[in-house]
């Protein structure tokens, strides 16, 4: 993590503060997040139009942005635990005032403080588990790999949920206490099981040095642009597509929420087996650039595709998460290997791609929105998704 101390730190803790801590923690954020992260665009357009939500998304993200240049100095001031558990609050406090006002301004400023903390509270979480981590690092690769099962089982039952709580109605604001109700767990797990949570040393987040490393090392920097195409995909996937398929197509939320389940199924299936096959056989590079040949053309078809039969749009959202998976697992595998702990500020601007992502990705689509029909944006965005391709050819393989 960028913001911890590179060299060895002792860190005491309670003996009972281990790193399946961890699972819980995550599990339950990734579900609180991933039950509304569907609905929000299409909630939001019920006070601003389709161009504003993209905006109010781009908003948010840059002061999420803004909040991560900053990040280290309020660790230092308050330590880990706090700062999780002020997000936190802010956090359950925005979810809570949009499943119930009906008033415009107050429905913005709520949306926005959730795009804005979201972003930092994954930080909170990666800080805990690179501090519990310490420096048995031979557990690393397996650890997060069982983290990030854990988060795509959430982000595949949520959306479930989700539909099962709307069913066939219109009603989103009971969504959101849903996802308070559920966040009330996380807060009091946060309390209860990482109160003697010991902080480490914090170094300070340089962004002129980062951006100096990335640029300096060709194969780090273009894998960096591969990942934060990615990122942008997956911008379009929250704020986009479901308001497409609600609001253009005419589904229903439960239908909807099959959709997303069945297509966030392919992360299960695909990524740990990606990652084992480039480590061992061929290297990430070809399947990279396979994965964005797959991504942009399906991602393409998104504009032409016009049935309301529920079958063919799972399969293609499906098609979509399998070209995402294959250049998710292949471009966080080829970063890695190009790092260290020494890395420390390149690695910090690394997690930064995420909230920078969230900002082209919702201004592309707002401008798009101002000149093209609604269907025309996803061409827009899988032509941008073919540069992919050349940054990859640009790598050198591991294999």
């Amino acid at each position: 993590m960028a913001l911890l101390r590179t060299h060895h730190t002792r860190i005491r803790m309670h003996p009972k503060l281990t790193f399946w801590s961890i699972y819980p923690l995550s599990l339950l954020f990734v579900f609180h997040l991933f039950l509304v992260a569907y609905i929000n665009s299409s909630y939001m357009e019920r006070f601003v139009s389709a161009e504003g939500v993209g905006a109010l998304y781009t908003i948010g993200s840059a002061l999420a942005v803004l909040g991560f240049l900053f990040f280290s100095h309020a660790l230092k001031a308050v330590g880990n635990v706090r700062l999780t558990l002020i997000l936190a609050l802010i956090d359950f406090a925005s979810l809570v005032i949009l499943g119930a006002t009906d008033q415009r301004a107050t429905a913005i400023v709520a949306f926005t403080t959730f795009i804005t903390v979201n972003p930092l509270l994954f930080l909170n979480i990666d800080i805990f588990s690179e501090a519990l981590i310490g420096t048995n690092e031979s557990k690393t690769g397996s650890r997060r790999g069982f983290t990030l099962a854990l988060m795509s089982l959430a982000a595949v039952l949520s959306p479930l949920l989700m539909g099962y709580l709307v069913d066939g109605t219109d009603n989103l604001q009971i969504v959101y206490f849903a996802s308070a109700g559920v966040f009330v767990f996380f807060i009091l797990f946060l309390l209860f099981k990482f109160r003697d949570f010991v902080d480490p040393e914090y170094d300070l987040f340089q962004i002129r040095k980062s951006l100096r490393n990335m640029w300096l090392e060709s194969d780090v920097r273009n894998v960096m642009f591969a990942h934060l195409l990615l990122q942008m995909f997956f911008a379009f996937t929250v704020i986009y597509i479901p308001l497409y398929l609600a609001t253009e197509m005419g589904f229903k939320w439960d239908q909807i929420s099959y959709m997303v389940a069945f297509a966030l199924v392919a992360y299960l299936i695909f990524e740990w087996p990606i990652g084992i096959i480039a480590d061992k056989f061929i290297g990430e590079k070809e399947i990279m650039a396979l994965g964005f040949v797959v991504l942009s053309v399906s991602v393409s078809w998104i504009t032409f595709l016009d049935t309301v039969a529920l079958i063919p749009w799972m399969v293609l959202l499906f098609i979509t998460r399998t070209g995402a998976a294959m250049v998710e697992s292949t471009t966080e595998g080829y970063f890695f290997k190009h790092t260290d702990g020494s890395d420390a500020d390149t690695i910090g601007f690394f997690r930064l791609l995420r909230p920078l992502s969230n900002i082209f990705g919702a201004l592309l689509g707002s401008v798009a929105l101002l000149y093209l029909p609604f269907n025309y944006i996803f061409l827009v965005l899988g032509l941008i998704l073919a540069s992919g391709i050349y940054f990859t050819h640009k790598l050198i393989d591991t294999k």
